[in-house]
């Protein structure tokens, strides 16, 4: 099973590169019929988006191996939450490629009596899952390096225990206090105009504090951005949200494109 891992991986640059023209097929296409011009040049694309379907397919031969390998891997992994993402989120990739094998053998007519819709949306929601917890685990991430972002930044400050809670009440506001008895119909009056600048503020430095840790972790930057572009593809196929051809090759050219990006440079792949 090793050597067979270690010639799978080998060959996922060039699944990529079929994944990259068969979206860009899939957007090329939308263009043209919503242009309503070039039929021939249509037909001739949407042919070619089918083949670079059934390549991939049949270069995806075996990869639940790869995945399954990948899950034994995130069993041993120390942070529970990361163990149980990975761990899960590999079990259904395997349960994707599997019925993905499937599917190609009844597209090439190996099982010609194949309900081939019912092993399609079969395949869609195993790999929907899995991007749902990669999703998940993006965000445990993201969670994590925000803390200790904070964790630093308040370290770093002169006097400052880094365990010092932030206030729920601004300073100097007109909230009145548990204590002010008896509270007026005036005070409830000024709360939400005293409240909203607070909020605006704590979300401005919330949304500054998660672009400087995804600036700073190109990695998790890069792999939130390939699953949140994939997981609209799924989400079309199953009906859940429809999109449309046109958004649905956009984020499978983009996705495909980042993918490329994190073969060709290693160091852009977040790991575990």
């Amino acid at each position: 099973m090793d050597s067979w891992v270690r010639f799978n991986a080998q060959s996922q640059a060039k699944e990529r590169v079929f994944r990259a023209a068969q979206y860009a097929c899939t957007l090329l296409g939308y263009t043209l019929q919503k242009g309503g011009k070039g039929l021939e040049f249509l037909n001739t694309v949407k042919q070619l988006e089918t083949q670079m379907s059934l390549m991939r397919k049949l270069m995806r031969l075996g990869n639940s191996a790869e995945a399954l390998e990948a899950a034994k891997r995130a069993v041993h992994l120390s942070d529970s939450v990361l163990q149980l993402c990975l761990t899960v989120a590999h079990l259904n990739r395997a349960m994707y490629f599997a019925c993905d094998n499937v599917l190609w053998a009844g597209k090439t007519g190996l099982l010609p009596e194949l309900d081939q819709n019912k092993w399609s949306q079969r395949s869609f929601r195993y790999y929907l899952f899995a991007l749902i917890l990669n999703l998940t685990r993006d965000a445990y991430e993201i969670s994590l390096l925000m803390e200790r972002e904070v964790r630093s930044n308040s370290t770093s400050k002169s006097g400052t225990s880094p365990f010092t809670p932030c206030p729920l009440v601004p300073e100097n506001s007109d909230i009145p206090s548990p204590s002010d008895s008896p509270i007026s119909p005036a005070s409830f009056s000024r709360l939400p105009s005293a409240l909203i600048p607070f909020l605006s503020r704590r979300l401005h430095r919330q949304f500054h504090l998660l672009v400087t840790v995804l600036r700073s972790n190109p990695p998790l930057l890069l792999d939130l951005l390939k699953n949140a572009c994939d997981v609209f593809i799924p989400l079309d196929r199953l009906g859940i949200y429809p999109t449309g051809p046109g958004f649905v090759g956009a984020c499978g050219l983009a996705s495909s494109i980042i993918s490329i990006l994190t073969i060709i440079h290693p160091w852009l792949k977040l790991k575990p």
